[in-house]
């Protein structure tokens, strides 16, 4: 069965947002070109990790002797996007995700994929969660200014979330916390 690519070149928005409050929120890669939107959902450290990766490798590009391309040390003013998500329609929970760069383009190509179980009767046959079992990714390119904004907006929304503890370092939820014992 054909893999159902989720594709954007230059689309008009890709942002992670949550759905929910502090402790129950549902993270998501959204991209946007035109009316088609595409949601993804994601795991907290798997935003996390993107952004720093999409930071290290912009990073990497200053340092490139001759480099060609303009990479903003910052994030442009222009491309900052504070909105929420657009309406949310999940298209998958995203498993493995791999991030790169493409020279041609200058831009940074962020895949996902849907997280995908084996079959417990045959390990070789690998089945993937969505409702008609069709194998699908989602594949985004963006440019060097609007990858930067990524990275910033993402690092904030992690952020975001229930405060530490200072005394246990755990997240404190809104109706109470009890620090766990120290390990003996």
């Amino acid at each position: 069965m054909p893999t159902r690519i989720h594709e954007f070149d230059w689309p008009d928005r890709a942002v992670v947002g949550t759905i929910g409050l502090p402790g129950a929120r549902t993270f998501y890669l959204q991209v946007r070109a035109g009316a088609q939107v595409v949601s993804v959902a994601l795991e907290k450290q798997q935003a996390a990790l993107l952004a720093d990766k999409i930071d290290e490798i912009l990073d990497q590009l200053i340092t490139v002797e001759g480099n060609p391309f303009s990479v903003p040390t910052s994030t442009p003013i222009e491309l900052v996007d504070n909105d929420q998500l657009d309406a949310v329609l999940e298209q998958f929970r995203t498993g493995a995700m791999s991030l790169g760069w493409d020279p041609t383009t200058a831009q940074v190509v962020i895949e996902a994929h849907p997280i995908t179980i084996v079959d417990a009767d045959d390990n070789d046959e690998w089945l993937v969660e969505d409702s008609a079992n069709e194998p699908e990714m989602l594949l985004v390119r963006i440019p060097v200014g609007t990858a930067r904004a990524f990275a910033m907006r993402t690092r904030e929304i992690v952020g975001a979330g229930r405060p530490t503890c200072p005394l246990c370092g755990f997240p404190m939820d809104a109706d109470g916390h009890i620090c766990p014992p120290p390990e003996i």
